[in-house]
């Protein structure tokens, strides 16, 4: 669908087109990382079932050639890890961006109408003690046991 001329919502936005973007990554960077972790531990456990000592040495050498084959996996399993762990954060930075800067947003409505409110609730406490103010004036003024004037 072309975007020129079509009309309003019949084709997805940037921010469609870019969630289901970051949805496809964030989906093939798990299924690396979980090939990446179990390849790490079927490594691991291969290399400690071959680490037994046995007695004749061609089997010695043979199971010798098995853990450096498979030390050199798991090696390359966490290199892979961590250039996984290095693009998630450099992900995590740029994309933390965009995010940040909506919570500033979201967060600075939120705070602008607390303002809101406080300035109404003062305003209506300036109000009643204005009003409870004169009620007391009033009633100072008109009662009997003020304190004599000095005429």
């Amino acid at each position: 669908m072309s975007k020129v001329g079509g009309a309003a919502g019949s084709a997805p936005g940037p921010t469609a087109a870019a969630a289901a973007a970051a949805a496809q990554k964030q989906k093939s960077l798990l299924q690396k990382a979980d090939a990446d972790v179990s390849s790490l531990v079927d490594n691991f456990s291969s290399l400690i079932n071959i680490a037994r000592v046995n007695d004749p040495p061609v089997r010695n050498s043979q199971e010798a050639f098995q853990m450096e084959m498979r030390a050199a996996r798991m090696v390359h399993s966490a290199d892979s890890l961590l250039k996984l762990v290095s693009e998630l954060k450099r992900t995590a930075i740029f994309s933390g961006l965009a995010s940040l800067n909506e919570n500033v947003d979201r967060r600075i409505e939120v705070l602008g109408q607390q303002a809101e409110g406080t300035e109404r609730m003062l305003e209506r406490i300036g109000q009643e003690a204005a009003a409870s103010l004169k009620k007391l004036e009033s009633h100072y003024y008109s009662s009997v046991v003020r304190s004599p004037s000095y005429d």
